[in-house]
């Protein structure tokens, strides 16, 4: 018959040997326990990336907003080619002469004047998000959040961004310029017709100067942890920084 007490001393070491080859490490266990107990919930990953895009387009409005925000940045509103060939053919023009650099300017003014609204409507876009799209965003590409922002809100942004634009180019003479040198140019003999329209262009690429803002922001806080202002989007993003590995 066998002695039940030594089968147990038997079998402890049995099993002691068993765990040192076949488990892992503490340290792996430890590791592995962690990851799950640190594993972001939905709502955290939803919360998380409003937070990234709140804090993206909060720094992105603020840089674009002051003077030179754009006029002196890689989002520098640059005439359009019907402008440039007023400016041209207007050169030898009396009162005409600077007219490039002038309304170069005034442009770049009218969006910085503008983008000082503008935080209020992203913010206000940014809360529709919802968690599902917020999951995907977070596994998705370096722009995902600012694609998904671009694709959901363009066309209420330029609606609700358009007249502010307006107002900026009037209050800085660039709308009553241009109308000036239109008029002037399409009465030159022989020459196309330009519209002296420069609202739609400007709001446009205003509206493309903020989103390639916001987009700069995103790429920052997905690939640089000092970024990551919070512990939430410490956790949150850690899940994405694991999945690109």
């Amino acid at each position: 018959m066998h002695n039940p007490f030594i089968m147990k001393k038997l079998l402890i070491p049995a099993f002691l040997l068993f765990a040192f080859f076949n488990l892992p490490s503490c340290d792996t266990l430890k590791e592995v326990a962690g990851g799950i107990l640190n594993e972001p919930s939905l709502d955290e990953i939803g919360k998380a990336l409003k937070q990234a895009l709140s804090n993206g387009v909060t720094k992105g409005v603020n840089t674009l907003s002051q003077k030179d925000g754009y006029f002196k940045s890689a989002y520098k509103i640059l005439l359009p080619d019907d402008v440039r060939k007023v400016t041209t053919k207007l050169k030898s023009v009396p009162g005409f002469s600077n007219l490039e650099n002038e309304l170069l300017e005034k442009m770049n003014r009218g969006a910085e004047d503008a983008a000082k609204e503008a935080g209020p409507i992203f913010l206000g876009a940014i809360t529709s998000m919802t968690i599902q799209d917020a999951t995907n965003i977070l596994m998705g590409a370096d722009n995902a959040a600012t694609a998904y922002l671009n694709k959901t809100t363009n066309q209420q942004l330029y609606d609700k961004f358009n007249p502010k634009i307006v107002t900026s180019l009037d209050k800085i003479g660039a709308n009553s310029l241009w109308t000036k040198a239109a008029n002037a140019y399409n009465a030159i003999p022989l020459v196309t017709k330009v519209n002296n329209d420069l609202d739609d262009y400007v709001t446009k690429k205003a509206l493309d100067g903020l989103f390639g803002k916001i987009a700069e922001e995103e790429k920052n806080i997905r690939r640089n942890k000092t970024f990551r202002s919070t512990e939430l989007l410490k956790k949150v993003f850690a899940k994405q920084d694991s999945n690109r590995k």
